[in-house]
């Protein structure tokens, strides 16, 4: 099990948070549940890798739930070498690289304001005591000291403008002379101070859960979307929403991050008041069945082969106490790397979900979002135009499709 280094105001030393513990917090007392998540992948090539020396960064976070004090995970998750972290402040966001006057705090973690992270290793920041409405932008900045960093911990595809600059201005209101980036290095998490069990809800899948296609700094991503349904039902606006998608992810092999199989440790079990999950994973296994897409033996998964992985995943979900749901594949009838075989599959895989008994409940976005008229392919009010992902319109009818009964009162 994934361990979790986390920093408490009380104490100057840091103590380990063991993962998958959040369920077993006793109702009443105040305890951490997440707010924003992203998963962390190996940044690789030059597109991906900054030397960052003497660089601050200042990266901006979509929360879901609100509350009157946060904290915030940084991860050296793929580092070869310790990550310094020095100056961190959080605030809210003006847009763009400013923040608003008034909202910035320094972060600290055990009482100081820098920390050495390990590599491997992922840590809290101290407490802070900054109210944070639900749905609000975060800014989070913080100084990376004058060594090269190679920057090998990111989240590739944020669809969210970001910012680094010269020098260390991690405390000024703007970032004159930014350059934008548009993923989150070294930051992965957003706690908010929460009471009685106030759950979050993990979606774990590919780029249909990290937004692909959708408007960039809109977050119109369907967990956003589901977010904010949440925020707008009186006795749902606790529950967090934690974005675990990642573009190219599958569920039986690493590629773009590692396997669905490989993260569920720390990207479900391990966040913090995770209740339930939602899992939308495959099509980029079945994808392999494409033309020319196949590269080893192991690319050539069939639909038993998915089920026991989905399987192995909700079984893990429902020894930790969790509820999982499973959600149907999407159409991809017309994409790069549909094949007739895939299709096959495709449908497979979907009729064991809708089953097989499982999951505790299934979210069909295969019927939400399919043409009435060729239930191979997208609807065309809800296609990108790569027949793969959704178009903005699409994410939303997913998002608004999940019963928020679901979720319990």
């Amino acid at each position: 099990m994934l361990k979790r280094l986390a920093g408490l105001a009380s104490a100057p030393a840091l103590v380990l948070a063991l993962s998958g513990m959040c369920g077993a917090q006793q109702a009443g007392h105040a305890q951490w549940t997440g707010t924003w998540a992203t998963s962390p992948m190996l940044a690789e090539g030059a597109y991906s890798v900054h030397p960052f020396s003497g660089t601050t960064l200042r990266e901006i976070a979509h929360i879901s739930a609100g509350g009157d004090e946060i904290r915030l995970r940084f991860t050296n998750e793929y580092g070869t070498d310790s990550l310094f972290i020095n100056d961190a402040h959080v605030a809210l966001s003006a847009g763009g690289s400013e923040v608003k006057a008034g909202t910035d705090h320094a972060v600290t973690f055990g009482g100081q304001s820098s920390i050495r992270i390990p590599p491997g290793a992922a840590m809290y920041s101290d407490p802070v005591k900054l109210a944070v409405e639900p749905m609000a932008d975060v800014a989070v900045s913080f100084y990376l000291p004058p060594q090269i960093m190679r920057a090998e911990t990111f989240h590739a595809f944020a669809n969210q403008d970001n910012y680094f600059a010269a020098g260390d201005v991690a405390g000024q209101a703007s970032l004159a002379n930014a350059t934008t980036i548009r993923s989150w290095y070294y930051f992965d998490g957003v706690d908010v101070l929460a009471v009685d069990r106030a759950p979050s809800i993990v979606t774990l899948g590919d780029s249909i859960t990290d937004g692909a296609h959708s408007t960039l700094n809109a977050n119109r991503r369907w967990p956003d979307v589901l977010a904010g349904r949440l925020q707008a039902d009186a006795a749902l606006k606790h529950i967090g929403v934690l974005n675990e998608g990642i573009g190219g992810n599958r569920v039986l092999n690493d590629g773009y991050g590692p396997s669905a199989l490989a993260r569920l440790d720390r990207d479900v079990l391990a966040q913090d008041g995770v209740r339930y999950v939602i899992v939308l994973e495959s099509i980029n296994d079945i994808g392999r069945w494409g033309k020319g897409r196949k590269q080893s033996p192991d690319d050539e998964v069939d639909a038993q082969q998915l089920e026991l992985g989905l399987k192995q995943i909700a079984d893990a979900a429902h020894e930790h106490g969790l509820k999982i749901y499973g959600a149907t594949l999407t159409p991809y009838g017309g994409a790069g790397y549909s094949s007739e075989k895939g299709e096959q599959i495709r449908e497979a895989v979907n009729d064991w979900i809708r089953t097989s008994g499982t999951f505790d409940a299934v979210i069909d976005f295969d019927k939400i979002t399919r043409d009435p008229s060729n239930p191979k392919q997208f609807n065309p009010l809800y296609d990108s135009g790569d027949h793969l992902h959704p178009n903005d319109a699409g994410y939303k009818a997913m998002g608004e499709g999940i019963d928020l009964k679901l979720f319990g009162k």
